[in-house]
């Protein structure tokens, strides 16, 4: 039984080397018990040897993980009480969907009558009642990855790790997965860790994210935060589309001024600094319709405009030379004027604003 007034997972001081190579570099990290928490970061950047340090198939070089607050170093990964999804669905084609289910209950001692009983519980979480029977020569993708989820559930662990799951599978799947997926977490109540590369996965299912390059972990909060906060450029750039624009601090870093235009903050900032601002934040208008009140606008160019279907993403060039992506939606005033070479003002709200430290300042 677990303690769930404790971390479900702790990483402490966690290194992991391979001769040379930092593979994971001094992670620190808790994961709440019941948390949906996704690891985030591009191949190479240490996601998914966190994930095996945890899981027992690797150890660290420095460091401790815990699982409800007691080291795990010493324990065999058949004993931690951990379910694991790889991308790879690893069925036995020779099994049907149920014995695929069955067997960790079998390498368990569990017998054969409550094996039968578990099987059609997991079967019927996943939705795959009916197909107990099949093999997965018969079953789709999807079907074969929830076979594999099932499995891993089957046992009641006490953790559930997913090593990109769904990355096999094409958009509508991995959309119904995710869907999926969330359910079942929700319906059990039970710890996810979640690694992927896909940041738009992270969103729209994670508690909490934490991304990760070369080894270290650069952020950890909920999705809105990382979004709309991002800790540094690398952040920024890796979460959403944005535009991160040198500015020039004034007063004091009460406000800025960029291409000879002038915005207050709504709190002061530390100079120096940039600025993050997201395509769907930035309003584009004509220039003859634009008043000389004060307002704040920054003289810019559309150099590229893209049909995305509900909108366009225009690509601006400032009048300093800097770039700048919008997002345009219909009924938008310059919505049937978006010509390349056309010369427009861009607007943005202070509140819309993310600071970050000029990348090699102090």
């Amino acid at each position: 039984m677990t303690d769930r007034s404790l971390p479900a997972v702790s990483f402490q001081g966690v290194t992991r080397r391979y001769g040379g190579v930092c593979a994971v570099n001094d992670v620190t990290l808790d994961i709440a018990s019941g948390e949906f928490f996704a690891l985030l970061g591009a191949s190479g950047s240490g996601k998914t040897t966190l994930l095996m340090l945890l899981a027992g198939f690797d150890q660290p070089t420095e460091g401790r993980v815990l699982m409800s607050g007691t080291s795990v170093s010493d324990v065999p990964p058949h004993r931690r009480q951990i379910g694991v999804v790889f991308q790879n669905y690893a069925l036995f084609p020779h099994l049907t969907a149920a014995e695929n289910v069955a067997y960790p209950l079998k390498m368990r001692g569990v017998a054969r009558a409550e094996r039968e009983a578990r099987v059609n519980v997991a079967l019927g979480l996943v939705n795959l009642a009916d197909r107990g029977s099949s093999y997965s020569s018969q079953l789709s993708g999807g079907q074969q990855q929830r076979v594999a989820l099932a499995r891993a559930l089957v046992f009641g662990p006490d953790l559930l790790l997913m090593d990109e799951p769904l990355g096999a599978l094409d958009r509508r799947l991995r959309d119904q997965m995710q869907q999926e997926l969330k359910r079942i977490q929700g319906e059990l109540g039970i710890t996810v860790i979640y690694v992927t590369h896909d940041q738009s996965e992270a969103m729209a299912m994670a508690n909490r994210i934490g991304i990760m390059a070369a080894g270290r972990l650069l952020q950890v909060a909920d999705p809105e935060t990382i979004y709309a906060a991002p800790s540094n450029h690398f952040v920024a750039r890796f979460i959403g589309e944005c535009s991160i624009l040198r500015v020039a601090a004034m007063d004091g870093g009460r406000g800025y001024e960029i291409a000879g235009a002038r915005q207050s903050l709504p709190s002061p900032a530390t100079a120096p600094f940039d600025i993050v601002v997201r395509p769907e934040h930035v309003s584009v208008h004509a220039v003859p319709e634009v008043k000389s009140d004060g307002a704040f606008g920054v003289p810019a160019t559309i150099r590229d405009v893209t049909y995305l279907g509900a909108g366009w993403r225009v690509a601006l060039e400032l009048s300093d030379g800097q770039s700048l992506l919008a997002s345009i939606k219909r009924g938008d005033e310059v919505a049937g004027d978006l010509a390349p070479g056309k010369p427009v003002v861009a607007r943005w709200a202070p509140a819309s604003v993310a600071i970050l430290p000029t990348e090699g300042s102090s």
